[in-house]
């Protein structure tokens, strides 16, 4: 064969095969192409059908929120506060009365009273109108109107507040009709990294719902500056504003698992985290409030800190878990069931303790008279004991007044809503009930409500045992009984 013919030959063979490649791979490769995503997506779906059941962590399908947010938001309402600042002077004095308090260095003050407007959201919890809030959004109101999602509007009345979880119960009457409320969900089973909606009023925008996930449980971020404050937050990237404070926190089946209440920010807008209450402990204050109209506070009795690897150093404890009992209240609930100082709780009831807010708020679920097992750890040996709970004064009963204290043979309590506004003051302790002892002495009678001693105002039961524990000798005590007129005592402290 002449070179020429083997060349034509040689390319017709190649020519030929390249064909056959060619259309070989148009014919299969797009098999394998669209066969490559169906298996991963098979092998995606048993990874998630294994560990996903049916619970409320289950992705829906599309990841739907529609049926959690229509559920949801006629539930939540738009509150409205009106703020009016008076002064804590009311009636007349006379001339002899102003000449004895100058020399006594008062001077006296006149105030116009000053108003403003508050705004937040609220949650409906009843179908016969009773609505949880945050403290801080009807704080110091003189009225509070609340809108709902069909724009009706109504006047609501105070039930009661809670500085310590910074929660509120007001209720509205409406026209026969029930409202519609949400229902509470399990705060306690859901999981970081669970899908969750938050509904509110942000920025005056009626309504607004937003979807994130839960980033942590139990955390506590040094806000709430009451003596006995709790915080336990649920923390999420759900974007809440100014406005969200008292709405809701939901999961995808529209069940309440937390109030909002807070955000962290360097600008006071939404910056990636927002905080809050959960719902276990949401209910128990709500109940509290309704039904007696002041939270029942268990206290344990115990100074605590948590468990870190330089306590557990400093400590020589041979786990860093738990929480550590640093001292122990005497006559406290904890020093009557045998805890000491030194000792680390790792359970309240079946709930584990490794945050001193894990701890609190596992407490603050009860009521005094309560009684909870408590695990923990004295050196290397695990031990269980059980703790009836008592309140601050001691007790094992309901507490009658908010914010109850004794103090010289005299019963104090905050002032309600109804007692501010009745004496024109933003705050007090008020005498609820008075036996023999300083007070009873000098000739102040039950029913009188001091706001200042030696000019320091007295805005609480707390502000009145913290000025009288630094003082020794005579103090100047300036209230009010209910008929409104400033009242001075004198006494020897």
């Amino acid at each position: 064969m002449s070179n020429r013919k083997l060349f034509l030959a040689l390319f017709a063979a190649s020519l030929l095969g390249a064909i056959i490649a060619v259309g070989g791979f148009q014919l299969v490769a797009p098999q394998q192409e669209a066969a490559t995503p169906q298996n991963d997506a098979i092998q995606q779906h048993t990874k998630l059908t294994n560990y996903l059941s049916q619970t409320d962590a289950s992705v829906p399908e599309g990841l739907n929120f529609v049926m959690a947010a229509e559920a949801t938001t006629p539930c939540v309402v738009h509150i409205k506060s009106t703020i009016t600042e008076s002064s804590n002077y009311g009636g007349q004095r006379s001339e002899q009365m102003e000449e004895w308090l100058r020399q006594f260095g008062f001077e006296p003050r006149r105030q116009q009273p000053r108003s403003g407007q508050a705004s937040g959201s609220g949650v409906i919890i009843s179908k016969d109108g009773y609505i949880v809030t945050n403290n801080h959004v009807i704080d110091k109101a003189s009225d509070v109107k609340v809108v709902l999602n069909n724009n009706k509007s109504y006047e609501a009345k105070v039930i009661g507040t809670d500085p310590a979880t910074d929660l509120a119960v007001i209720k509205i009457d409406g026209d026969g009709d029930d409202f519609p409320f949400v229902k509470f969900g399990d705060s306690d089973g859901i999981k970081v990294g669970q899908w969750v909606l938050a509904v509110g009023n942000p920025f005056e925008l009626n309504s607004t719902v937003t979807a994130g996930i839960i980033s942590a449980k139990g955390r506590n971020i040094n806000i709430n500056r009451s003596q006995y404050g709790i915080e336990s937050f649920i923390q999420t990237d759900a974007a809440v504003n100014p406005g969200n404070s008292g709405g809701a926190l939901v999961n995808l089946k529209g069940e309440l698992i937390g109030i909002n209440t807070a955000i962290a920010s360097p600008t006071g807008s939404y910056a990636g985290y927002s905080f809050a209450v959960p719902a276990s402990l949401v209910k128990k204050v709500a109940m509290d409030l309704k039904e007696f109209g002041i939270v029942q506070r268990a206290l344990l009795g115990v100074a605590i800190r948590e468990v870190n690897a330089d306590l557990a150093k400093e400590k020589d404890l041979d786990e860093v878990q738990g929480v550590f009992v640093a001292g122990v209240n005497e006559n406290s609930s904890a020093d009557d069931a045998g805890l000491e100082e030194g000792d680390v709780i790792l359970k309240i009831d079946d709930s584990p303790t490794n945050t001193v807010a894990g701890l609190q708020e596992s407490i603050a679920r009860h009521r005094p008279g309560d009684k909870v097992k408590v695990t923990f750890k004295r050196g290397s040996k695990r031990k269980t004991t059980t703790v009836t709970l008592k309140n601050m004064m001691g007790e094992t009963t309901a507490v009658k007044y908010a914010g109850s204290t004794k103090i010289e043979g005299a019963t104090f309590a905050n002032l309600t809503p109804k007692d501010k506004e009745a004496l024109e003051v933003k705050g007090g302790a008020k005498i609820m009930e008075l036996k023999a002892g300083k007070f009873k002495d000098a000739g102040l009678r039950e029913g009188f409500t001091i706001t200042q001693i030696d000019k320091r105002p007295i805005h609480n039961t707390e502000d009145l045992s913290r000025v009288l524990s630094s003082k020794k000798g005579g103090i100047l005590i300036e209230g009010k009984y209910e008929e409104g007129d400033p009242v001075y005592y004198a006494l020897g402290w």
